[in-house]
């Protein structure tokens, strides 16, 4: 198996996981990835999330919780050379602004990039997320 098919397998074992509803399992994403002092699942999660899967997989993730970190992680991609799996990091407020979203590119139709990730309406699943807003494409390896 692959990387990028061993991080979709753990992270789709995690498909329909919420807020409120598994609010002990979402903690377990912070607090595995050295974040003990999370303490509710209304801390913005999907870095704890895409975090979780990584050391899950036995990948080095960045241990932060700030989506943006990500950026830092393996190298970057063109959108055209996206495979599924590789991580995408998008903008959120503004385009320089410290705020972002994380998780696994699954594909796109032009215009929207359907993302595999925590802390996505609330839960995993995938969503869609603007093209413009893309930051990064990031492709790991071990």
């Amino acid at each position: 198996m692959g990387l990028n098919e061993l991080i979709l397998q753990i992270a789709f074992s995690q498909m329909g996981i919420r807020e409120d509803i598994d609010e002990d399992r979402i903690l377990s994403y912070f607090h595995e990835i050295g974040h003990k002092w999370v303490k509710t699942d209304d801390t913005a999660w999907c870095a704890a999330f895409v975090g979780w899967v990584l050391k899950n997989a036995h990948i080095d993730g960045t241990n932060k919780l700030n989506a943006r970190s990500f950026l830092h992680l393996g190298k970057d991609v063109p959108l055209r050379k996206a495979n599924e799996g590789d991580l995408v990091v998008f903008w959120r407020g503004s385009k320089t602004s410290a705020q972002g979203h994380v998780g696994f590119y699954i594909g796109e139709d032009g215009n929207n990039i359907y993302v595999l990730g925590g802390n996505q309406g609330n839960k995993v699943c995938i969503d869609k997320y603007p093209l413009e807003r893309l930051l990064s494409v990031r492709r790991l390896d071990w």
